[in-house]
Order: C-alpha cells, then sequence, then structure tokens
C-alpha cells in the first residue's frame, strides 16, 4: 500500500488485509477541546466481521508462529516506519480526538515506534524463549534420564483492547500489540471509541507493514464497535486465546468473567486501577519541602492527571513540615489552569469523584474543582483533598481512584499508623517513598509493606513516567492488574502471550532451532543446569 493512503480516515474496520464494508451503524469521534464530531463516521463491525477476523487470524496463526524471530523483528521494525510515515497527519488527528498537545503526541509517537523497535531486537535476538536442555543418561540408576527441553511458544490469537489515555502507545500498535507480534500471535485489535481515526492511522500502517514483509492474511486486524458486542464476541469466541486490556476496573473485571466462562477460559491481562501511593518521610521532606511539591504537582497535573500511575494519595506526617509542604503543594495546584480531558465521560467521572469528596464532611477541601462539567470542552480542574489517618482507616472511598489531577494527602502521626495507612491498601502499579537513609532505617517497613502492594517502588522521584526498558514492571497485585505476575510494558511483557512445551526425546530433526544440539540461532539457552 503506498504511503500516502495511509493518511485518509475511511471510518472502516480493517480485517487482515481489506477493509470491512457491511456496518451500517456508526458513530463519530469528539474533538473534547471543542465538542465538535469529527469526519468521517465510524462504522461498527458486524457479528459476521467479528467472526471473519477471529476465523482469519485462527488461520494466519498457523503460519506466523512458524516465522523466524528475524522475520517477525522485520515485520515490526517495519511497522514503526511505516508509523513515522504518516507523520503530521497522523499528529493533527490525534490532536484533534483526544486534545493533547503536539508534543505529548510526537512524544508518544516516539515511544511508540521505539517500544515496536525494542521488541523487534527481542524477537530478532532470540534468547527471550528461555531455552533449557537436559540430556539424556541412559545408564542412570534406578531409572533412565529423558532427553528433555522446553521452550516457549505463542499462545495462539490475541484481542487488544485499546486505551482511552494513551492513543498510541497502549492502543493499536502499542505494548500489547507489539509483545505479542514479538511473540508470535496475531492480534485484533478493539478499537477505543475516542480516538478512532488515529487507531485507522495506525491499523493502515500496521496492515502495509505485514503486506510489505510477506505475513499472513489475518496477522492482524483493528475492529470498530462496542466492547458490549464486539468485544464480548472477540473475548468468547474459540479462536481467541489470550486478552490484553488497559482500563478501567470495571472494565477489565467484565473481560475477566467472560474470558472465565469460556468452555475453554483463557488469560486477560488487564491493567486497570491504581492511586499509586507517596508516602513522604520526615527527614527528607524537612529538607526539600519546595521540591517535593513542586515535582510532585508536575507529576499530580501531567497530562491532566490521566496516567495510570498518577500520584492519587500522599501520606505526610502531622507537624510544621508537612503543613508547610500541604499549603506549598495546594498553592500550586490552585494556580494550575483547567486543560482539555480525554473525553466528556472521563471528565464527568472526574467530577464525581471530587464532589463526592467534597461534600464528605470528615475530608477537608483543600482546592475545589471549579470547571463547569456542562461546558462542552471538558475542561478539568485540580483538586486537593486531606484527611486524617483515622478517616483514611474507616472510609473505603477514601482509597478509590479519582482519575484525573485530584490528589488526596492522608496525614500520620507515627509509624504504626503510617504502616496501618498503608496495609489498608489494595494492589498498586507504583508505591513511592521520599527518604534519606536516616529515613530508611527508621522506616524499613515501609519498603516491606510497599513489596507486597505494588509492582514499582521509586525511591525519592515521582511515579508517571514509564520507561520502555527490559527491567520496566508496569503491573501489580490485584486491582491493579488481573495478574500481579506480568507486566505490560518492558520486554518482560511478550511472556504473557507464550506458554511452556516440552519435547521429551525428540529427534533433532524435530526440534525448533532454539532447542537443537548445535544451537544454530546463538542464543542463551540454560544446559544441564548452566547457563550457555
Amino acid at each position: 500500500m503506498p504511503t500516502e493512503d495511509l493518511a485518509i480516515v475511511a471510518g472502516r474496520s480493517i480485517i487482515g488485509f481489506s477493509d470491512a464494508n457491511q456496518g451500517t451503524e456508526s458513530t463519530r469521534a469528539v474533538d473534547p477541546s471543542t465538542g465538535q464530531e469529527l469526519d468521517p463516521p465510524i462504522f461498527s463491525a458486524t457479528s459476521e466481521e467479528v467472526e471473519k477476523a477471529a476465523r482469519l487470524s485462527e488461520q494466519a496463526f498457523l503460519e506466523y508462529n512458524q516465522k523466524s524471530g528475524k522475520e517477525r523483528a522485520r515485520f515490526l521494525y517495519e511497522i514503526a516506519d511505516q508509523i513515522e510515515s504518516l507523520g503530521d497527519a497522523l499528529t493533527q488527528r490525534a490532536m484533534q480526538e483526544t486534545g493533547l498537545p503536539e508534543a505529548r503526541i510526537k512524544g508518544e509517537t516516539a515511544r511508540t515506534t521505539g517500544q515496536l523497535r525494542l521488541f523487534a531486537s527481542v524477537a530478532e535476538e532470540g534468547s527471550w524463549v528461555q531455552a533449557r536442555i537436559d540430556t539424556a543418561i541412559p545408564d542412570r540408576q534406578p531409572l533412565p534420564k529423558p532427553d528433555v527441553r522446553s521452550m516457549l511458544r505463542p499462545l495462539g490469537p490475541v484481542v487488544v483492547f485499546a486505551a482511552s489515555n494513551f492513543p498510541l502507545a497502549f492502543s493499536t500498535a502499542g505494548g500489547d500489540t507489539a509483545s505479542a507480534l514479538a511473540a508470535g500471535c496475531p492480534v485484533i485489535v478493539k478499537a477505543h471509541s475516542s480516538h478512532p481515526g488515529t487507531a485507522e492511522f495506525i491499523g493502515q500502517a500496521v496492515r502495509a507493514a505485514a503486506e510489505k514483509t510477506g505475513m499472513p492474511d489475518g496477522v492482524f486486524s483493528l475492529l470498530f464497535g462496542g466492547g458490549r458486542t464486539v468485544g464480548s464476541a472477540l473475548v468468547t469466541h474459540p479462536a481467541i486465546k489470550a486478552v490484553g486490556f488497559t482500563g478501567s476496573t470495571a472494565g477489565g473485571t467484565a473481560l475477566m468473567k467472560l474470558a472465565s466462562e469460556r468452555p475453554e477460559p483463557i488469560p486477560v491481562y488487564a491493567e486497570m486501577g491504581s492511586v499509586n501511593p507517596v508516602v513522604l518521610l520526615p527527614k527528607a521532606l524537612e529538607e526539600n519541602t519546595d521540591a517535593i511539591a513542586s515535582g510532585l504537582h508536575v507529576s499530580a497535573t501531567m497530562g491532566v492527571g490521566q496516567f495510570c500511575t498518577n500520584p492519587g494519595i500522599v501520606f505526610v506526617e502531622k507537624g510544621e513540615t508537612g503543613d508547610q509542604f500541604i499549603q506549598d503543594f495546594s498553592d500550586k495546584m490552585r494556580d494550575t489552569a483547567d486543560q482539555v480531558m480525554l473525553n466528556a465521560s472521563i471528565r464527568s467521572a472526574y467530577a464525581a469523584g471530587v464532589e463526592k469528596l467534597d461534600a464528605n464532611a470528615r475530608v477537608e477541601t483543600l482546592v475545589t474543582n471549579s470547571s463547569d462539567t456542562s461546558d462542552s470542552t471538558c475542561l478539568g480542574s485540580t483538586a486537593v483533598f486531606a484527611a486524617d489517618a483515622e478517616t483514611f482507616l474507616e472510609d473505603d472511598s477514601l482509597s478509590e481512584e479519582i482519575f484525573g489531577p485530584g490528589t488526596t494527602i492522608i496525614r500520620w502521626s507515627e509509624k504504626s499508623e503510617l504502616l496501618q495507612l498503608l496495609e489498608k491498601l489494595e494492589g498498586q502499579l507504583t508505591g513511592t517513598t521520599h527518604a534519606t537513609d536516616g529515613d530508611l532505617a527508621a522506616f524499613p517497613e515501609v519498603i516491606a509493606v510497599l513489596e507486597r502492594k505494588v509492582g514499582r517502588i521509586v525511591y525519592n522521584g515521582f511515579p508517571t513516567g514509564v520507561e520502555v526498558c527490559h527491567s520496566m514492571v508496569h503491573g501489580g497485585p490485584y486491582p491493579a492488574t488481573s495478574d500481579g505476575r506480568s507486566t505490560s510494558v518492558g520486554t518482560h511483557a511478550i511472556n504473557r502471550f507464550t506458554r511452556l512445551i516440552a519435547y521429551q526425546a525428540s529427534p533433532q530433526s524435530r526440534l525448533p532451532d532454539e532447542l537443537k544440539d548445535d544451537n544454530p540461532l546463538g542464543i542463551h539457552r540454560l544446559v544441564n543446569g548452566a547457563l550457555e
């Protein structure tokens, strides 16, 4: 497909190498900065088109899972190149559909292509399969030891639900898609209704890359339509073997229920809600009051607070230093201009959460949400609340996520009380502490609790940035994610869409290259308990 054809939004789903054309029901994207509907109409996939996409992915898997790591890598590298070739057309459409500024969209585009290239390099190098070889000992007593070899193999077709808050990095060709394709799994993306044109641009780029690199028809599809119709049909389809999701706790748990009730249950890797607690220990706060207040303000308002790693709850010791910090932080939040949120639904939910805390007689409102929720421009205002430890321990609503630029400060008076507060927390994506060496020596239990509660511990920083790298963990115990053993960012993410297969007494000719004696791919392996 010529590059110039990729800059046209047709409003049609993509099924393999073809466009869908049966749908008659349509919606339109809305520019959240103006409230205006955007052209063209976006047509929902029909049940027949969902069936076609699922069956095509099932057929594609038979060929795609046999592609070498180098072949998959070429595909992923080409996707990145195709996305970059979209240029300003992609940037402008994404800005229209999300209200996000140009710098954010361009930065997210670079994150997306960088992530694709990272997974391409992982597939190309090949050691990710965790090959293990135990050679036979035929004369072992009392029983011979067989030759057993194992490695990770792809699961099968994967459904990816695009996220509302990251139109590129967690959507059509985001981390779930990149890791599934790198593993050898075809992908069907259920586009998000907030940014369908952006999704179609990226979908066209993926399709063009698949055709150019000789991938099978059906290795990728993109479907428009409601989550309760198209999404549910995909999750329950027997061809689908795993699900990737980024969104609300309600949405993630609904998918988990659907997947578990199938005749053949499948894994759902859902990244859901998180309040990302920040613990400010006494000496660090005393030494860096203003710097911590400034850094927290930047983190809490980044992207209008619409990051899953937004620091929503801050634990501060009672006293003069704590009071000064709260005053400094509140002043900065109060002086922050209203900003456009991603869509009316998110803005409405945020406003409702703020109003609920504002009406709570046991909660002190320090900065109030002033934006008009009837305004069609989706403006969101900052909010800051404060409460004592007793209130937090007794009122579960204070530990609920409010998705937006709102922060709740909880005051504690002694270490035992702080530990009680942390123990009350559910699973989280991140936990942050600002602490000196002396603080860490005096409060060792804080880190011990966070290790049980979160997926990533941040020291003397802020959680909003999630580096794309080999070591990153963007996950955490339920309800932060559906499976606390997994991550949706970083190269460990590839493991989600695989399963272990062992080959016992297999002829060399029937073994995957990764497990052959001569190691033709030159990958790292564990042979008889020793790394090779």
